[in-house]
């Protein structure tokens, strides 16, 4: 198998009005099963296949699980990803759980071989010519390429689900959106479904009248009617109980709600703008969220990449940081900002911010979790890995591995003190006390 047809599938070119993020093209062709001969061309940046409702290719056999395997188009080739399924995916022979596709390979979900292949042609995204947009910051082509999306979504009224890891910015960029539209003068009503008791979400989506429950002494206007001419942001809208999904499709589809109790309709003019950290595809293949809902939230999908896939922009959200704290480069500690470089921020911006804060009131640094090695290239390490060994013995033995690393870099580099370790790693001193003693740690201080 070749190379790929681009040395990396995304890059930037020239346009008429500033850069272009240009994307490389693949296809599919389905060699075995009930849909042999099938073939799909994509030009999209993530795509997921199938048996169940949602997939991008939708393959109807028995051994092919609802949401399978995905192949995201991201900076360093093709990456193809198991998505936890039943019967496995393997790549020219191989079950991978995630890796780099050549230019040409055979990809085999449960007993369904597929042909990927990457071509020549290409779809071109514009940039935002912006390293901010409202109170997002970023130089990356992948935060522009968002930037000029938020851009030209504003002005309309469209639905917009945005999508990311925990702490990656979505309410950042809900704000932004609302900033830039033409609702700005209105109120921006923000509802966590995921932190609202499932008896009480109702309630608080569409209002009650006044005796309609136990407890209802009054009539309560709900979110879309406190939204009026504004926008309301669904927070983890993935948590939202399957009872009540019906009711907002309704409410997105008609543009009016009943309030609970009520027998009279109200119009419902707001914008509504949705995110979630869950994998709303994965669950409507697996029937845990519906499939129109999810269409009628999807109008415009921004999907915000984790900071590990952006590291360009570090630099810039460390000194947005500063700034907020009325602080500068000056006041973080010796080697701070190298550290930040280094780090793989499971926690994303937030835990950025977070390790800013520390950084500067406490003098403290965050703790490496890469190889220099890998720093100096500027890539992830990737574990290595037997395919003779099961799955779930390897698991146990990297997890351990890195237990060990980082519990000996953290209190080496706080002089063995637990309280200000356990502080820096966000766990209590009994955790990380049981790491200490699992690991026979010595020198270590309360």
């Amino acid at each position: 198998m070749g190379e790929n047809v681009f040395n990396r599938p995304t890059r930037l070119v020239p346009g008429a009005h500033g850069q272009k993020l240009e994307r490389q093209t693949f296809s599919l062709s389905v060699k075995s099963g009930s849909s042999e001969g099938m073939r799909r061309d994509f030009d999209g940046d993530c795509v997921r296949i199938g048996a169940g409702p949602g997939n991008d290719l939708a393959l109807s056999d028995a051994t092919v699980s609802s949401a399978h395997f995905e192949i995201a188009v991201v900076e360093r080739g093709f990456l193809v990803r198991d998505l936890g399924s039943t019967n496995g995916t393997t790549l020219n022979g191989v079950r991978i759980v995630e890796a780099y596709l050549p230019s040409e390979a055979e990809i085999t979900a449960g007993e369904v071989r597929l042909q990927f292949k990457a071509a020549s042609e290409t779809v071109e995204s514009p940039l935002s010519q912006h390293e901010s947009c409202g109170a997002a910051v970023g130089r990356s082509p992948l935060m522009r390429e968002i930037f000029a999306r938020v851009e030209r979504v504003a002005k309309t009224d469209v639905t917009v689900l945005i999508t990311g890891e925990t702490g990656c910015g979505k309410e950042v960029i809900a704000y932004s959106v609302y900033e830039a539209s033409n609702r700005r003068d209105g109120p921006f009503v923000v509802v966590d479904c995921g932190a609202i008791a499932p008896t009480l979400i109702e309630s608080e989506l569409f209002g009650h009248e006044k005796g309609a429950f136990t407890g209802a002494v009054n009539r309560r206007l709900g979110a879309f009617e406190r939204a009026t001419g504004g926008t309301l942001f669904l927070d983890e809208v993935g948590e939202l109980d399957m009872g009540l999904q019906p009711k907002l499709l309704r409410a997105l589809e008609r543009r009016e709600i009943q309030r609970v109790g009520g027998t009279t309709t109200v119009v419902a003019d707001t914008r509504i703008i949705a995110a979630t950290n869950r994998d709303l595809r994965s669950m409507v293949a697996r029937g845990e969220f519906r499939e129109d809902l999810y269409y009628r939230l999807a109008v415009v999908n921004i999907a915000i990449p984790p900071l590990r896939e952006r590291r360009e922009d570090i630099e810039l959200l460390v000194d947005a940081f500063l700034v907020q704290l009325g602080k500068t480069r000056s006041d973080l500690p010796a080697g701070a900002l190298q550290r930040f470089m280094d780090h793989d921020w499971p926690g994303n911006a937030r835990e950025l911010k977070n390790a800013v804060e520390r950084s500067v009131v406490l003098g403290e640094l965050v703790a490496p979790v890469r190889t220099s090695a890998s720093s100096a290239a500027g890539e992830d390490p990737a574990p290595s890995c037997s395919l003779q060994i099961p799955f779930k013995e390897q698991k146990a033995e990297l997890i351990e591995k890195f237990e060990r690393s980082y519990t000996k870099s953290l209190l080496e580099h706080h002089k063995g003190n637990v309280s200000a370790a356990a502080r820096q790693a966000g766990i209590d001193r009994m955790s990380l006390h049981k790491l200490i003693n699992k690991y026979q740690i010595a020198n270590v201080r309360d």
